[in-house]
C-alpha cells in the first residue's frame, strides 16, 4: 500500500507528562481501530468516556473519544482522536495497541496537514500559516500567521488567479474571432483594462509588504564593541535575566551568545559577542572573528563604548548605534562627544530610551505589518513573478495576442505555485518537514 493511503497516528497534544494527551489517528483504519480499542463508534463530533482495551482485553485507559467520519474532518479522511491521560506508560500502551493494526503507522512531520491539503482542506499559504502560528512566539507573529491560516493571502490569490484565467479566455477568444476586427476588439479591450487593474492591486500588495515576511524569524541585534565596556551587562538588561557572565576581566565572552526577546511583540534575537581588540591568544582570536562575522550579519549593530574609541566595522556594512555606557561612574560624561544613546547597564539609567529606540526601528524595519498579506519568501517572490509576468503581457499588445496569452498562462501558472496546485511536488517535502509530528 502506498503510504498516502495507509493509516496513520500519533501524538498531538504537548510533550508527556501532562495532564490530558491527545492521540489523533487518520485514515481508512481509524475507524476500525476505534471500534476495536473502544468497543463502539460515538456519533460524529461527540465525545464519549470509554474504557480502551487492547487485543488482548487488558486496560489501556479510562479515556474520552472522538469520531470525525470524512471528509467532513481536519485531513478529509476518517479521523478519531483519543484524550487519554498524559502519563508516558499510558501513550506507549495506546501506541503499541496502535501499531498492531494493519497498515497503520506512525506519522511523520507535517503529515496530518498534508494530508489536509492533498485532500483540498486547505492551501499552501494555509498550511505556511498554521507552521507559523504553531512557531509563533510574539503576538505580532501570531496575528500575522492567523491572518494567512484564515486564508486572506490564498482567497486573494484565488480571485487573482481567476480573474487572469477570465482575461486570458478573452484573450483567446480574440484570437479566434481574428478575422472579424470589431469582435476582436471588444474582447481584447476589458481584457487589457482587467490586466492592468489587477498589476495595481499585486503592485499595491507588494509595496504595502515591507519586510513582513521577515517577522517570521526576527529582528537581529548584535551589542559590540571593545572588551569590558558591559556588553554582557546591557544583555542581561535586555533579558532581564542572567544570560551571560559578568566579569571584570576582559575577553570574558569569547563565544557568540544569543538570547530572544518580544519587544512590544516584535521578535528580536539579541547577540552578545566577544570583545574586539587584538589579542594573541587563538581561542579568543576566534571569538573576535566570530563577533565580527556576526556583528556583519545582524540588522542592526549597537556599538558599546565607555569612553571615545573608533568603530572596527565598516560604516557601511550594517546600521549601527553607537552607545555610551558606564554613565553612573564617577567622571564619567552624560553629554558630549558623538554617541547615539548614552547608558548604564547596572542602573538601568537609559535603558528604556534605548529599548523604546529598537522598538521604533522595528517598526519601520518590518512596516505596518498589520495588513501583511504574506509571510514567506517564497511568497513574495511568486507574487513579484506574477506582476512581472502581467507586466510583460500588456507589452506584448503590440507584438500580437498570442505573446499576451503566453504571458498571462504564465502568470495565472505562477499563482497556482503559490497555492500549491500547480507544479510544487519539489517544495512539500521541504515545507512539510518544518512541522512538528502530530500536526
Amino acid at each position: 500500500m502506498h503510504p498516502r493511503e495507509q493509516t496513520i497516528f500519533a501524538l498531538s497534544s504537548g510533550r508527556p507528562p501532562s495532564a490530558i494527551s491527545i492521540v489523533r489517528v487518520s485514515g481508512p483504519q481509524a475507524g476500525p481501530a476505534l471500534t476495536a480499542l473502544a468497543g463502539r463508534i460515538p456519533a460524529p463530533r461527540t465525545a464519549a468516556r470509554v474504557l480502551l482495551r487492547d487485543a488482548n482485553q487488558r486496560p489501556i485507559d479510562d479515556a474520552v473519544i472522538l469520531w470525525f467520519p470524512g471528509p467532513a474532518s481536519a485531513t478529509g479522511e476518517d479521523v478519531a482522536e483519543f484524550h487519554v491521560h498524559g502519563g508516558r506508560a499510558v501513550l506507549a500502551a495506546l501506541f503499541a495497541a496502535l501499531a498492531t493494526f494493519e497498515d497503520m503507522r506512525a506519522a511523520e512531520p507535517g503529515e496530518f496537514t498534508r494530508r489536509a491539503f492533498e485532500n483540498g482542506k486547505l492551501d499552501l499559504t494555509e498550511a505556511e500559516g498554521l507552521d507559523d502560528l504553531i512557531h509563533a512566539d510574539t503576538d505580532r507573529q501570531r496575528r500575522q500567521a492567523l491572518r494567512q491560516l484564515k486564508g486572506l493571502l490564498g482567497d486573494k490569490a484565488r480571485n487573482w488567479r481567476a480573474q487572469i484565467i477570465e482575461a486570458s479566455a478573452l484573450i483567446e477568444a480574440g484570437i479566434d474571432f481574428s478575422d472579424e476586427g470589431d469582435v476582436s476588439a471588444e474582447l481584447v479591450a476589458p481584457a487589457l483594462a482587467r490586466i492592468k487593474t489587477l498589476l495595481g492591486e499585486i503592485e499595491e500588495v507588494l509595496a504595502a509588504q515591507g519586510r513582513s515576511e521577515r517577522l517570521r524569524d526576527g529582528l537581529v541585534v548584535a551589542i559590540a564593541g571593545p572588551p569590558n565596556v558591559g556588553k554582557s551587562t546591557l544583555m542581561n538588561q535586555l533579558a532581564r535575566r542572567e544570560v551571560a557572565i559578568v566579569s571584570p576581566h576582559a575577553g570574558t565572552t569569547r563565544d557568540v551568545i544569543e538570547v530572544q526577546l518580544d519587544l512590544d511583540g516584535y521578535p528580536v534575537t539579541v547577540i552578545d559577542t566577544a570583545g574586539i581588540r587584538k589579542t594573541d591568544d587563538p581561542v579568543e582570536q576566534e571569538g573576535v572573528r566570530r563577533a565580527q562575522a556576526r556583528a556583519a550579519e545582524a540588522d542592526l549593530v549597537l556599538w558599546l563604548a565607555d569612553s571615545e574609541c573608533e568603530k572596527t566595522l565598516r560604516e557601511d556594512a550594517v546600521p549601527a548605534w553607537t552607545v555610551r555606557t558606564k554613565i553612573d561612574l564617577d567622571g564619567a560624561s552624560r553629554s558630549g562627544g558623538d554617541f547615539d544613546f548614552r547608558i548604564s547597564a547596572t542602573q538601568g539609567d537609559g535603558i528604556k530610551e534605548l529599548i523604546a529606540a529598537l522598538v521604533g526601528f522595528a517598526q519601520n524595519y518590518f512596516g505596518s505589518g498589520e495588513g501583511g498579506l504574506f509571510s514567506r519568501q517564497r511568497q513574495r517572490e511568486l507574487l513579484q513573478q506574477t506582476a512581472d509576468l502581467l507586466r510583460r503581457s500588456i507589452s506584448e499588445f503590440d507584438n500580437g495576442e498570442e505573446f499576451v496569452a503566453e504571458e498571462l498562462r504564465a502568470a495565472a501558472q505562477s499563482l497556482g505555485r503559490l497555492l500549491g496546485r500547480v507544479d510544487v511536488e519539489d517544495v512539500l517535502d521541504q515545507i512539510f518537514r518544518e512541522f512538528c509530528i502530530g500536526k
